[in-house]
């Protein structure tokens, strides 16, 4: 159907493929280091936070801990300080094997204000972050003690003063750490006063035979537990049992009627030929009739095509063990990295389906593929940067980040954008169309309401949503909190499902609004297809009032945000899944018709 441009598609998916997997070096491990007895072992603090509010987090010594004599940060890749990780040289000694016992990091007197500081963050149950080795350790600063006081303010709050480490090593290799607090090591910051307060720190080295290859294995543990994993099972399973009973359904009825309008058209052109059409045959010089706004629709689906094509890319590499636990940044860089590169896919799709569609204006046409969804995700980061500044907190980019992420956009999203544009426009590509359109649109008969554009989105995106909604609360609670997330085999199967209910639910509503004699079938489409999107913004708010914690304008701000470009994501993905589909249903039965 579209001829390969000179540009040459197979190369420019060899070219892909190259520069993908070679700006994802990503380590098996990072760091793959033998250490020597008494040798230093890097110990870096990371930050600090409320602990319902995921998005809310601060650097480490902006709470008045301890400080080493020089502080020093480490270089850290581009999503890791997407991630918002700022990691610092911490005040403890962890040398390897050497066990210490109540070492004295400083002793500190807490002025009123530091005393203040400490007890708002124990009330708001903010934990710390640090890495040894590349391993993640966490803990709590403090705790409040509640226990028979029915007053907030009898409540007493606590500094914890003593960290204990414990570490386990293989040979050379540091395989496990692990932070507690010692209960009996409290300091009281109920009252605003002065306190001198001496921090502590003990270490305790044991051997272990686990291997340095499965060090991480720990971390994915929790997801992969029996009753996790048959809790997921089983929502796979009622899904696909439910998905597949209704899809079932409408797949026999929708089969039985094209049949019989099939067996009912062939009827009619024996029987007479000046007989009056009725149904969908009815419109066959309207159906393939291009749609209003068609170079916005057309960069709809090359924006809706670059980021199906990104989804695939980022399953290839969850499913290979590229993200593992706590490989700081990963997805990230990947979604940072394969955007940029696939942004050719969108420049083509867009260009050549305009020029299809008899388009003329392409330039503008690539400019709005360019910003349909780069647009709205960038004044979405200004807003909720610009939060993040007022809060000093580490969600807010720096600016050298911020200038290597135009300086991607700027050299290599832009100019394959344009590249894949010009190839699409050169493709020559005609669209197929098995009927002929007529000169002047037919009228569409006054329908009932349940016909509406939002009704039939609302049945559109129900479908989907119900073989999606179990699983989307194991990705949320991993993406806005602190559960660990490593069954991507489950996950990919669950996006197989969604494509699969998405392009059957949107094929068979297009079916019906043909029936009905309603020949704009484009644009309905693609938003019944997309539909599913707003569903699951509107779960985003049943899961922040009744499954989450998080609370604050910046943690409510950064959730409704960031979800509602993920919704849009999802809505022009599966809108163009749907539009797709049903362009090769429409095409389909004309095809298979005679039409004067």
């Amino acid at each position: 159907m579209v001829r390969r441009s000179s540009m040459g598609c197979g190369n420019y998916v060899v070219i892909l493929v190259l520069l993908f997997f070679g700006a994802m070096k990503v380590r098996s491990d990072s760091s793959d280091h033998k250490y020597k007895s008494g040798e230093e072992v890097p110990l870096y603090a990371n930050k600090v936070g409320p602990f319902h509010n995921p998005s809310e987090t601060y650097r480490y010594f902006d709470l008045p801990f301890c400080s080493p004599g020089h502080v020093k940060d480490k270089t850290e890749a581009l999503g890791e300080v997407l991630n918002g990780d700022r990691l610092v040289t911490a005040p403890y000694k962890l040398d390897f094997t050497n066990d210490r016992e109540t070492e004295v990091v400083c002793k500190k007197t807490l002025s009123k204000e530091e005393v203040a500081r400490f007890r708002d963050a124990v009330a708001k149950d903010y934990y710390f972050q640090m890495f040894y080795d590349d391993l993640p350790i966490w803990g709590f600063i403090g705790k409040v003690d509640k226990e028979g006081k029915a007053d907030p303010s009898e409540y007493k709050y606590y500094l914890f003063k003593h960290l204990h480490f414990d570490i386990h090593h293989n040979k050379d290799r540091v395989i496990e750490v692990s932070a507690r607090t010692d209960p009996n090591a409290l300091v009281d910051i109920t009252e605003d006063k002065e306190i001198d307060v001496d921090f502590m720190y003990s270490v305790k080295w044991k051997e272990t035979g686990i291997p340095f290859e499965k060090r991480m294995e720990k971390y994915s543990q929790t997801s992969a537990l029996p009753h996790h994993l048959e809790i997921h099972w089983f929502s796979i399973i009622n899904s696909c049992v439910t998905v597949l009973l209704l899809t079932g359904f409408l797949a026999t009825i929708l089969m039985r009627v094209l049949k019989n309008d099939f067996v009912k058209y062939a009827h009619d052109e024996e029987a007479a030929d000046d007989q009056e059409e009725t149904g969908w045959k009815y419109i066959h010089g309207d159906v393939f009739r291009y749609p209003k706004q068609k170079s916005l629709f057309a960069a709809a689906l090359g924006s809706g095509t670059q980021l199906f094509t990104l989804a695939i890319f980022i399953f290839i590499l969850a499913l290979v063990g590229v993200f593992y636990p706590y490989n700081r940044g990963a997805l990230f860089t990947a979604l940072v990295v394969i955007y940029a590169l696939t942004s050719g896919i969108a420049g083509y799709t867009a260009a050549s389906f305009y020029c299809q569609l008899e388009g003329k204006n392409w330039v503008r046409n690539l400019l709005l593929t360019g910003g349909l969804f780069c647009g709205p995700l960038l004044l979405t980061f200004c807003f909720l940067n610009s939060v993040a500044i007022g809060y000093h907190a580490t969600a807010a980019l720096p600016f050298g980040t911020i200038v290597v992420i135009f300086l991607i956009w700027a050299l290599v999203t832009s100019p394959l954008l344009v590249l894949g544009g010009i190839a699409g426009k050169n493709s020559k590509a005609e669209f197929q169309a098995p009927t002929r359109t007529t000169k002047y649109p037919r009228e569409i008969p006054q329908l009932p309401w349940y016909r509406g554009a939002l009704p039939q989105m609302a049945m559109a995106g129900f479908l989907p949503f119900s073989a999606i909604y179990i699983e989307l609360y194991y990705i949320f609670a991993s993406v806005w909190g602190h559960r660990i997330y490593t069954i991507y085999s489950i996950l990919f199967i669950v996006f197989i499902i969604l494509i699969i209910v998405t392009a059957f639910i949107t094929v068979a509503l297009t079916y019906f609004q043909l029936a009905a004699e309603d020949h704009e079938w484009w644009w309905r489409s693609f938003v019944c297809g997309g539909s599913t999107g707003l569903f699951i913004y509107g779960y985003c708010l049943y899961y922040y009032y009744a499954r989450s914690d998080m609370s604050g304008f910046m943690q409510t701000s950064f959730f409704f945000g960031y979800m509602a470009c993920i919704c849009y994501a999802f809505f022009l993905m599966l809108g163009t899944v749907g539009f797709r589909a049903a362009l090769f249903f429409v095409r389909h039965i004309y095809r298979s018709i005679k039409c004067e």
